[in-house]
């Protein structure tokens, strides 16, 4: 199952990411969390300490990395095609909420089409992580799906698009939202966060109508998370408030992916 989060800076989606890579990894299964937000907070939310993520060298600016995988005996010429599963193995650290992690980086270099190497390896990773690999993996992406290239996109089991009820995020919501179905993206879905009352559930449930997507969950405020955030401590899953929220959540991305595949088998036969 693969799953990426996007939405608006500030509306909650590292902590969302982070606490459904969690809930997987506690329940026994294997997942690798990708944080390919320009602005990396994932560690923190997997419960590295700050001082153990400014040691983490995003896969961008490796540049021993990226000069492994991509140099030649020509100068200015790079491969483009090269391995790469032995990255997850070698620089994915392992975290106390359980999963492993990847900060993937910014590539400092200009125009979008970019075919410089630390792009290459980006591209080829991110491919072989959403289409290759078994695992789970839940990508903490910015506003924005830039990181999931064609041929990656619709390989993507569902995006959730996170937004409170500000308008202002809301409208970046819509944009994603258009953005992801250009890219081929087919299950994609609204989860309201910091919900604080039922006129906000309305408002968050007219912005899905409007995108004619399913509102998946909606996330009520707690002050305990809300203390986290300023404390820079994680929020452990837990039985009540938000955390209980996202768990439940987890579980009906479980259901609906059981429910996708068996309905695939079945086709097959």
């Amino acid at each position: 199952m693969k799953i990426a989060v996007c939405g608006k800076g500030g509306v909650g989606k590292t902590f969302i990411a982070g606490s459904l890579a969690e809930y997987f990894s506690r329940h026994g299964q294997s997942v690798i969390a990708i944080d390919a937000d320009s602005s990396p907070n994932l560690a923190l939310s997997l419960g590295l300490t700050v001082g153990e993520a400014s040691r983490i060298v995003p896969v961008a600016e490796n540049e021993d990395l990226i000069r492994l995988k991509t140099r030649t005996d020509y100068s200015g010429v790079f491969r483009l095609t090269f391995t790469i599963d032995d990255i997850i193995e070698k620089y994915a650290v392992k975290t106390p909420a359980g999963p492993g992690l990847l900060i993937m980086g910014t590539v400092k270099a200009m125009g979008s089409g970019c075919t410089c190497p630390a792009h290459s390896v980006i591209k080829a990773l991110m491919r072989h992580l959403v289409v290759d690999r078994d695992e789970i993996v839940i990508l903490d992406m910015e506003a924005g799906i830039e990181h999931l290239g064609r041929g990656t996109a619709e390989h993507v089991d569902t995006l959730i698009v996170v937004s409170d009820a500000n308008r202002k995020s809301r409208e970046t919501a819509s944009s994603i939202i258009r953005l992801a179905r250009e890219s081929a993206i087919l299950d994609i879905c609204l989860v309201g966060n910091r919900v604080a009352n039922p006129r906000e559930v309305e408002i968050l449930r007219s912005c899905a109508e409007e995108n004619q997507v399913l509102l998946a969950a909606y996330i009520p405020y707690d002050s305990d998370v809300a203390d986290a955030g300023i404390t820079g401590d994680p929020v452990r899953i837990t039985d009540s408030g938000a955390p209980a929220a996202i768990a439940g959540l987890a579980r009906n991305l479980e259901a609906a992916n059981e429910e996708k595949q068996s309905k695939t088998r079945g086709d097959q036969r």
